[in-house]
């Protein structure tokens, strides 16, 4: 009866795998990492297989305490991980700061993303709030791109009544770590107080990232995103993560 237990919800762990993906995929996330809720899909239905089979029993004993070993220290990983991105998930920064960074995203033929919009509407309440601080608006042009991602965020911002001199335009970096590192270019140095304006799943790899770079008062500065992309988000922020530890990014 357990095994059968164990069976059904490995076969519904694979239903909602393939909802997400196809619930993801249909709303257009703009990145085709919806695609690991498929191999996720697969990878349960492998596991009802291998349970309904007996299969476990037939592994010899290292084996199976190794797989045991390895799925716990996974766990505790993307435990870590995901309290580390909710410990900054609701960050608000600093009043005063001398420059903001708005971390790019990707900009559509009509104009920024939903989760690009998120993070500027956050950078142009903070600039309203902050009157002497500046802004950096910072990502360069992707292949399914209209413009580049500065240059679209530094018209958003313009349009909605920020004075031009206010903003500074990083129209090269591909990636976070980019984004940091030629904007800090363009400051001048890392001597400087600044926020990071991004996502609430993306703060604290953003302000970690900030801080290897050299600024180290760098804070946090949350946007608001999607809540049907967020299991999405998080999982992906967690790679990302990963990603960056092994790269050394964030020590």
């Amino acid at each position: 009866m357990r095994k059968k237990r164990m069976v059904v919800l490995c076969i519904l762990a694979a239903f909602l795998c393939f909802l997400y993906c196809f619930i993801v995929f249909s709303i257009r996330s703009g990145s085709r990492f919806y695609l690991i809720w498929g191999v996720g899909g697969l990878a349960f239905l492998g596991l009802a297989v291998f349970i309904g089979n007996d299969l476990w029993s037939r592994l010899p004993f290292p084996v199976r305490r190794l797989i045991v070993i390895l799925t716990a220290v996974c766990v505790l990983l993307f435990v870590v991980a995901e309290g580390c991105i909710f410990a900054h998930y609701r960050d608000q920064g600093r009043p005063g700061l001398d420059y903001i960074i708005v971390l790019g995203a990707q900009m559509k033929a009509g104009g920024p993303s939903a989760v690009l919009r998120f993070r500027l509407d956050a950078a142009y309440d903070y600039l309203i709030a902050n009157e002497d601080t500046l802004c950096v608006v910072s990502g360069g042009q992707g292949a399914n791109e209209p413009c580049t991602e500065a240059e679209g965020m530094y018209v958003y911002l313009v349009e909605r009544g920020i004075a031009p001199e206010r903003i500074l335009m990083e129209d090269k970096s591909t990636d976070t770590s980019e984004n940091i590192a030629y904007s800090a270019a363009l400051i001048g140095g890392t001597d400087k107080d600044v926020g990071i304006v991004t996502n609430n799943f993306h703060v604290f790899r953003g302000v970690m990232l900030a801080r290897h770079a050299g600024f180290e008062n760098a804070c946090g500065i949350s946007a608001r995103s999607n809540i049907y992309f967020q299991p999405n988000n998080l999982v992906r922020e967690f790679f990302g993560i990963m990603k960056d530890l092994v790269y050394g990014n964030l020590l």
